[in-house]
């Protein structure tokens, strides 16, 4: 098995944050894991993304041009990125951004208005974890349990964000079963 994760999004979304996340989950489940971030001016408000390849054999490489699944969290993400996403995948639409699909029969498409649920909960900052959440339900790549230990784990130095993530997983959960 192996599956492979591209996270896309404007800088300051919490983009990278998804994947390591996410990488981190599949770690504590015994995976081979590689998270590939992308750094530079695009932190800056460009398109920011990172890669995760989660497997259960070694990783030959890091890099991918069609992943599994996609998380799309702005409009440019989608477009550029869509297209090369392998068939039978998952492709997270953030509504609240974007207002068209990924015009694929071929692709589980989940589309949800992020911003709205975080801003329900209290923070539109929680908006991420709202989205990672969301398609960790759908696409069951890891266990909720090992993404909430996680989540936790990368929140314990600001443990008052903690509690606001949690509900936050509990919302994107329920979004990602619809």
């Amino acid at each position: 098995m192996q599956s492979e994760v591209m996270f896309a999004g404007f800088g300051g979304q919490g983009i990278l944050v998804m994947g390591k996340i996410l990488a981190h989950a599949a770690m504590e489940e015994k995976y081979e894991v590689a998270w590939v971030p992308s750094y530079g001016p695009e932190m800056r408000g460009g398109t920011a993304y990172c890669t995760v390849v989660i497997a259960d054999h070694p990783i030959g490489s890091p890099i991918i041009k069609n992943p599994k699944h996609l998380v799309a969290m702005n409009g440019p993400s989608l477009e550029k990125f869509a297209p090369t996403v392998k068939k039978g995948g998952v492709i997270f639409i953030n509504r609240s951004l974007i207002s068209f699909g990924a015009n694929r029969d071929d692709v589980d498409e989940l589309a949800v208005k992020i911003m709205e649920i975080a801003k329900d909960l209290g923070s539109v900052k929680a908006a991420n974890i709202v989205a990672l959440s969301a398609f960790v339900a759908r696409s069951g790549i890891v266990s909720m349990e090992a993404l909430k230990h996680c989540i936790k784990e990368e929140f314990s130095n600001k443990p008052k964000l903690i509690p606001l993530n949690m509900e936050a997983v509990v919302a994107g959960e329920k979004a990602g079963k619809k």
